[in-house]
């Protein structure tokens, strides 16, 4: 099938060919247009009888689906409805979500996607996506080429272990691919008829769904080792044989899976880890834009991150190398950033510790001059101490952040600047509310997951979220358009520098340092020109002569062409 439009070179009218017919076109979700199919479609393609006698416009279809929702008494009843839209009808879906961000994407993906995954098997209505188990071995190749996608396709794919704050959730993780590639669309424009969820299920140590007779993934125990590596192997090996020009994005994977398959795979084909880079991205972008708000340069920050896995590496390693971008030694910016784990300030000392955590640990001088603390430094000794004039948190601890910390940090700075990110909203470090009262209303505060605005004083604060959609999608648009054929890190840098340069002054002087989720696709184009950029500067990508032209090109908006028969 030929999923881009075409042009009649005699009328200039663009219009799509078409094979399928009757119900099987009802029933493909990228070509299925509803009620909304004109006379003359209804006769060409069969349809005359199956469908009601009005026509109605887009608008009206919009109309209906803002009826529904409207009716739906909880977030999860309104991810289930807009579940089943996209199922029947990508355009309306899309058309809906792009015309609605602020209202859909905390919906459709953070927070409500953790629900949808932990009840996947109970919710389950139809095939979305592709489920690779053990039991294809041998066999993964055929199943890719089984899925017709436009070239190249966008990838995303999970082995279910590390689902937002939620954990092991099994077959149900592909909550999270569907939920990521849905942004794809709707923040960058890439087509559905290029995005592929795949949930890599290899098994679940969660005993909760391997007793629930409803559980419909592969029901053992989650699969490790050698046996797990060369599925993953093969794996990947048939993406980049099926796809050769695929973007492949690894999603919740563990800390111990998501470093090594990055690691080892990410020059073989084009592939990131949006825990570990996207994140770490997002967090520059907002520094950077904070730091314009406040004055200054980011090498005169003091780090402390609440958080040692994927994402607390990630943005420790690129905020180290923003600071070296900026004139300092990258040796001396890792040792401005602490970093914890549930146990306290990560030690060179430590036993035991995994190889990610010894990248991160501070060595045992920095602190021998420290003021009075405990054998493991807590996070309030760390602050007392290192005196951090930023302080980030990707823990998952709910109010770790808490009363002691936040007013020991503020007492050392005029504007801390304080970024709790753990999702969904019951898992953040301190609430805005609690941050901006305990520090006189001068903190700057983003979260990860959406907050209102805050009233302190007569001052309305407003809240920007610092949301991985602002990143992942316009690398991803980057990627394609040039057809990158690696993700380097200084394409994400580069993605953070857009991000920031996308937040005006006035958010700034509200105290937001991220942009307005409803201005994503303004932003996901500006990271994808970035991206792209950097991807030929750095010669993992061909000159491409009119680079904004050839990423708008690759933008798909949803709207109903004119069908004609694929064989006219």
């Amino acid at each position: 099938m030929n999923f881009r439009p075409l042009v009649d070179h005699e009328t200039g009218e663009r219009y799509l060919p078409v094979a399928k017919r009757g119900d099987a076109l009802l029933h493909d979700p990228f070509l299925n247009k509803g009620a909304a199919f004109s006379r003359d479609e209804r006769r060409a393609f069969g349809l005359r009888g199956l469908l009601p006698d009005h026509i109605p416009t887009l608008e009206e279809q919009l109309l209906r689906v803002r009826t529904q929702m409207e009716a739906k008494a909880s977030d999860l009843e309104r991810n289930i409805y807009l579940s089943s839209l996209m199922d029947r009808n990508e355009t309306l879906f899309y058309r809906y979500v792009m015309d609605n961000l602020e209202e859909t994407v905390p919906i459709i993906y953070t927070p409500t996607v953790a629900s949808t995954c932990k009840y996947w098997s109970r919710l389950y209505r139809t095939a979305h996506g592709i489920y690779i188990t053990p039991r294809d071995r041998g066999r993964i190749a055929d199943i890719l080429l089984a899925r017709v996608v436009e070239q190249p396709p966008v990838i995303v794919a999970t082995d279910n272990e590390r689902i937002l704050g939620i954990g092991d959730q099994g077959a149900g993780g592909l909550g999270i691919p569907i939920g990521k590639l849905a942004l794809y669309t709707a923040a960058a424009g890439i087509s559905p008829a290029r995005c592929i969820p795949i949930s890599i299920d290899v098994g679940t140590n969660n005993a909760e769904l391997l007793e629930d007779p409803l559980y419909l993934g592969y029901r053992e125990t989650r699969m490790r080792g050698q046996a797990y590596d060369e599925l993953i192997e093969e794996f990947v090996h048939a993406v980049r044989e099926v796809f050769p020009a695929a973007l492949l994005q690894w999603e919740d994977f563990s800390n111990r899976t998501s470093f090594h398959n990055l690691e080892l795979y990410r020059r073989y084909l084009p592939s990131f880890n949006d825990d570990i880079q996207g994140t770490a991205a997002m967090v520059v972008g907002g520094l950077i834009a904070a730091t314009r708000y406040i004055g200054g340069k980011l090498t005169e920050h003091r780090v402390v991150i609440a958080g040692s896995g994927s994402a607390g590496y990630g943005i420790r390693e690129q905020v180290a190398h923003a600071m070296a971008e900026a004139g300092m030694d990258l040796d001396e910016a890792r040792a401005r950033i602490y970093v914890l784990d549930s146990r306290g300030l990560v030690l060179e000392d430590r036993r035991n510790l995994t190889d990610i955590k010894q990248r991160l640990a501070t060595p045992v001088a920095d602190i021998a001059d420290w003021d009075e603390h405990t054998p493991l430094p807590s996070l309030e000794d760390v602050v007392r101490n290192v005196k951090p004039t930023i302080l980030i948190g990707v823990s998952g601890v709910p109010g770790v952040f808490n009363e002691d910390v936040v007013k020991e940090m503020s007492k050392h700075v005029e504007r801390p600047i304080i970024l709790p990110l753990s999702n969904p909203t019951s898992s953040t470090e301190v609430t805005p509310k609690a941050a901006l009262t305990w520090t006189e209303g001068r903190a700057i505060v983003a979260t990860g997951s959406p907050f209102g605005p805050v009233e302190y004083e007569g001052d309305l604060h407003r809240i920007g979220q610092g949301n991985n959609v602002f990143i992942f999608p316009g690398v991803g648009l980057g990627v394609v358009t040039v057809k990158a054929r690696e993700v380097t890190d200084r394409m994400f840098l580069a993605g953070a520098y857009a991000l920031a340069d996308q937040v005006d002054d006035d958010l700034l002087a509200k105290g937001q340092i991220y942009p307005d989720i409803n201005d994503v696709r303004a932003v996901s184009r500006a990271v994808a020109i970035a991206v792209a950029r950097e991807a030929i500067e750095e010669g993992v990508a061909d000159p491409i002569d009119d680079l904004e032209e050839a990423v708008d090109a690759e933008m798909w908006d949803p709207e109903y062409l004119p069908y004609r028969s694929a064989g006219d």
